[in-house]
């Protein structure tokens, strides 16, 4: 059994570092995130939004549901921790 998983690890370790290859430098100005997706955010956030802040603007209306999301997990993994830790105290 441990063979096997030391083969899986091997084998997608392998196709990591080949799929690294393919992605663009770090900061890359010509990477596709930089060219279309960056370039439409900052001509169409304040027509579309009427927020001044891009970054606020993005993570408020564009990417709404994603980060409320992203706050629920948090949320609930800090409840959880706090329930954790109080269940060793005596009430």
């Amino acid at each position: 059994m441990k063979k096997l998983a030391l083969i899986a690890v091997l084998f997608i370790g392998i196709i990591l570092f080949w799929a690294v290859e393919d992605m663009p430098a770090f900061g890359d100005p010509d990477a596709p995130a930089n060219q279309y997706v960056a370039q439409m955010y900052i001509e169409r956030t304040l027509p579309d939004i009427g927020i001044d802040n891009i970054v606020t603007a993005i993570l408020a209306s564009y990417r709404g549901f994603d980060t409320l999301g992203e706050t629920v997990v948090i949320f609930t993994a800090g409840i959880s921790v706090i329930l954790l830790l109080r269940r060793g105290e005596q009430l």
